[in-house]
């Protein structure tokens, strides 16, 4: 039926109506991103005044009631009234998007809040918002967000009246800003205590000397307070990621210097270890998909230590000749540079485009490391890089020959690769995936119970390498490391391409308990040391086959966890039957299928990295040498069926 289409039809959403129409816009998600990501608009204004000289402390409070507060001891927002909008500098940053003081250069040097809808995004998705500012006086004002049965409209972050100075005298200056999410809104409105502590821990490494105190008043039994405050900053934050590592020297390089209006910070580690760890910031928000910052970095890097070992005359071996990469073998490196006018690609805004700050970081990386070189005393630490990078090139020359025997295998392997592997018939990628299955038993149910058109099993006969602490040659002499890349398509290290993988979701399916856990410990350890970017696209998950069976005659229930069964016992009623799943060689095909890998009623987790720093810890953590660290990590976490920071449940 034809509709004429008019002026009339154009909706204009006015105020932050948007927001609340398409929150997805402004936050990325509804779900526990997306709830933490309002929270962090407000805590990054307040690490802005700090960052700028203005505030040297943040404190965070969850309450009970479900709102958090974030307060500075900042400059206080603007109390006075705004000349172009009429109304107080207050109402305006939590009423008009792309409003704040940092569009132009006067007011903050850097800020992380670089869009100006912060503010006013979390009082539009907010049950209601209580901001006050101290200043002299202590004003306040208060938002919420109604329906309006008259206008039959949702009216999002609605002042309840202007800003109030209450004439009520106070030494103290800053902002106190707290919250309610709104739970039309969100999926959840739980905030995650171990999600916020480790962004406040990082952006208290940052950010030299400020403290940030996080306090959780949710639960009378479990109070918890802590505060952050790291005098090393950057250093404190290498020795924080090689708790548990082998250093080659005690004390991480640092420097700290500006360059073309850039203000450019580094710190830099070696351990043993086989792996690099860089990891960086431009005004405090993570790159996790580098940029020219990081790029600059790693050339001057490569520079001076090239330069260096040459000078010395301490590479004896003529065959040896070095890349970027030997020299950062086994490298923790935090770069954190602070700047103007940032600008963001790639497609989730996590790498830095600025061609400025290329030329600028390897300059000034070029220029430290100079001076430090040129100082007798650090002589022991430059030596042992060397010898580093030295043992890494041989390294990176036998891996070379292992991977061309490894290719010349593949040939002879094939027929063992294909007895393993049962290939989908599908040769569209995009549809496919395929399960790594613990077992041959479990293996062969997946195998019967698949959709073999877009679904292609792998089952393990034994436990694969656990890659933490292996260089790359040895990773290749396992068989079943050898199997899964081959059967992935991708290679590795820095032969690795994501456009020739064969499955876009490569589900680990593993049994729920320690053995399984183990199991998805080590794969995913290799798959983060050696084919990050296949987590980093989102394509690798975790089946979750379910821990129970309710069941009586035709009426049968799974539960997944413990606090799903007394669901599944109410749902089947008096009289059921409960089967308890020891592993999934116990499932028959059809019960695997319904349960597990059919994509209408199965769940997986989606394994995410939403903190680069902080997943390496974990990986080091828990496949690393340190024991006792290990076991107290375990025993404050474990709990293998659950999601936890670096997975999501997805139904998939």
């Amino acid at each position: 039926m034809a509709h004429d289409y008019n002026s009339q039809d154009i909706k204009i959403l006015e105020g932050l109506e948007a927001v609340r129409v398409r929150p997805g816009m402004y936050i990325g998600s509804t779900g526990p991103k997306g709830l933490h990501h309002i929270l962090w608009e407000i805590v990054d204004n307040a690490i802005d005044e700090a960052a700028n000289g203005f505030a040297d402390k943040v404190e965070v409070i969850l309450y009970k009631d479900g709102s958090v507060s974030v307060e500075d001891n900042g400059r206080g927002i603007p109390t006075d009234i705004h000349k172009q909008a009429g109304v107080s500098g207050v109402q305006v940053v939590f009423t008009q998007l792309h409003a704040g003081g940092k569009f132009n250069n006067e007011n903050y040097s850097f800020s992380g809040g670089l869009h100006g809808v912060g503010a006013s995004v979390t009082n539009a998705l907010s049950e209601w918002l209580e901001v006050e500012v101290y200043n002299k006086t202590i004003y306040k004002m208060r938002f919420h967000s109604y329906y309006d049965k008259t206008r039959k409209k949702m009216i999002s972050g609605e002042p309840e009246e202007p800003l109030q100075n209450t004439r009520i005298k106070t030494d103290k200056h800053g902002t106190f800003v707290r919250f309610k999410p709104d739970k039309d809104v969100f999926e959840t409105v739980e905030f995650s205590l171990e999600t916020i502590a480790k962004r406040l821990r990082e952006l208290a490494f940052l950010n030299k000397g400020i403290s940030i105190k996080l306090t959780d008043l949710r639960d009378d039994e479990k109070f918890y307070s802590k505060t952050f405050k790291y005098d090393g900053g950057l250093v404190d934050y290498v020795l924080y990621l090689n708790e548990g590592k082998t250093k080659l020297y005690d004390l991480p390089v640092y420097a700290k210097t500006e360059k073309d209006g850039i203000l450019i910070e580094f710190a830099i580690q070696h351990t043993d270890s086989y792996t690099e760890s860089v990891f960086s910031f431009v005004n405090n928000i993570p790159t996790p998909e580098g940029g020219t910052h990081e790029v600059g970095f790693k050339s001057g890097v490569t520079k001076i230590l090239n330069d260096y070992a040459k000078s010395n005359n301490l590479v004896k071996d003529k065959d040896v000749v070095f890349t970027g990469e030997d020299f950062r073998e086994g490298m923790t490196a935090i770069i954190s540079v602070k700047m103007k006018n940032v600008e963001f690609e790639g497609q989730t805004k996590t790498k830095l485009g600025n061609p400025e700050a290329k030329a600028a970081v390897e300059a000034a990386t070029i220029e430290e490391l100079d001076v430090l070189v040129r100082n007798k005393k650090n002589k022991p630490i430059f030596d042992a890089m060397i010898k580093k990078a030295v043992g890494a090139a041989k390294a990176r020359n036998a891996a070379r020959h292992a991977k061309e025997i490894a290719r010349a295998k593949n040939g002879a392997d094939s027929a063992k690769l294909i007895g393993k592997l049962a290939s989908c018939s599908s040769r569209k990628a995009e549809f496919n995936e395929v399960f790594i299955v613990e077992g041959d038993s479990a293996g062969g149910s997946a195998k019967q119970g698949r959709d073999r058109q877009h679904q292609a099993i792998l089952p393990l006969r034994g436990k694969p390498l656990n890659a933490e602490k292996k260089s790359i040659a040895e990773v290749l002499k396992n068989e079943e490391i050898r199997t899964i890349i081959s059967a992935l398509g991708t290679g590795i290290g820095n032969d690795f391409n994501l456009d020739n993988l064969n499955y876009h979701k490569v589900i680990i399916l593993s049994d729920a308990d320690q053995d399984g856990a183990h199991i998805r410990a080590i794969l995913l350890t290799f798959f983060f040391r050696y084919m990050k970017p296949l987590i980093q696209e989102g394509h690798v998950y975790i089946g979750m086959p379910p821990l129970y069976k309710v069941y009586k005659k035709d009426v049968i229930e799974y539960a997944y966890d413990d606090s799903e069964l007394q669901k599944a016992i109410d749902k089947v009623g008096r009289g059921y039957q409960l089967q308890r799943y020891k592993g999934l060689g116990e499932m028959n095909p059809e019960q695997l299928w319904e349960t597990t890998m059919d994509p209408q009623k199965r769940v997986l987790m989606q394994v995410t990295i939403e903190d680069a720093a902080e997943a390496e810890k974990l990986i080091t953590t828990l496949m690393g040498d340190d024991i006792d660290g290990r076991k107290a990590y375990i025993a404050e976490h474990a709990d293998f069926n659950k999601e936890d920071t670096f997975m999501s449940k997805v139904n998939v």
